[in-house]
């Protein structure tokens, strides 16, 4: 009898003991499956974060790329011409700068950059006999040259990098009382990067020699644009550029 109880009692001593290192094996199963899926996350997290970084440098090179392209596209026209030397970078700054009055940052901001490099871009397809001619415009060369936004429209428009940017070089002629070309758009209908270009790009003009007459005084400049405002230009855009030029005549040149 005693060694019956004894029996029984040592069977399930070694029963509950194949239990628990059963237990103690299942658990110790669950916890390396545990490690090894965090260890497995972490190695697939760390891997896509390196991949992730490799990518937006690429691409940060890629865009820089773009954009030395672009610069070079415009340093070529202003070659082109020597009394237009450094209009393209005196413009862009001046636009970036009224533009930021307007509440426009970030990539909005890049793209208006890109279009006021490019705004004459169409102007490659103008012959050189008019767009370099010293007297007043027949108004059959008028007619021609007045396609150049329509010329930079198609040459830009296969270029999806260049859609966003493409408000400033197409319709930076285009007049606040519906009378610019090339496609007659009236007030707020006209894209505001280029209702704020076409008014720093005139001031630049006139206050700088052309071929057909020389620089106006910047005085008699700034008349013109204030005349101008709500016919040729943006009321609001007037306003605010003169604005700054009152502050600093010279900003447009630094």
């Amino acid at each position: 009898m005693f060694w019956g109880l004894s029996g029984g009692l040592i069977s399930a001593v070694w029963s509950g003991f194949l239990m628990a290192i059963s237990t103690f094996y299942l658990h110790l199963s669950t916890i390396r499956g545990f490690l090894f899926g965090t260890f497995s996350y972490f190695v697939i997290a760390a891997g896509i974060g390196i991949l992730s970084n490799t990518i937006k440098r690429k691409q940060a090179e890629l865009l820089s790329a773009y954009d030395s392209t672009i610069e070079g596209w415009a340093y070529a026209l202003d070659l082109k011409d020597e009394e237009t030397k450094g209009h393209s970078s005196r413009v862009v700054k001046m636009t970036v700068l009224v533009a930021k009055k307007f509440g426009i940052r970030g990539e909005q901001l890049s793209h208006l950059k890109r279009g006021a490099l490019l705004h004459d871009i169409g102007k490659m397809g103008i012959p050189d006999s008019i767009l370099l001619k010293p007297g007043k415009l027949t108004d059959e060369e008028l007619a021609i040259i007045k396609k150049h936004p329509e010329y930079a429209f198609k040459m830009l428009s296969s270029i999806a990098f260049l859609h966003p940017a493409m408000d400033i070089p197409y319709c930076h002629h285009e007049k606040w009382d519906s009378t610019g070309y090339p496609q007659g758009l009236k007030g707020n209908d006209i894209p505001i990067a280029a209702r704020i270009f076409a008014v720093v790009d005139t001031y630049d003009a006139l206050t700088n020699d052309r071929p057909y007459r020389k620089a106006w005084p910047k005085d008699k400049a700034l008349e013109y644009i204030s005349q101008q405002a709500g016919k040729h230009f943006d009321p609001d855009v007037v306003k605010v550029f003169l604005s700054i030029l009152s502050k600093d005549l010279n900003v447009v040149g630094k």
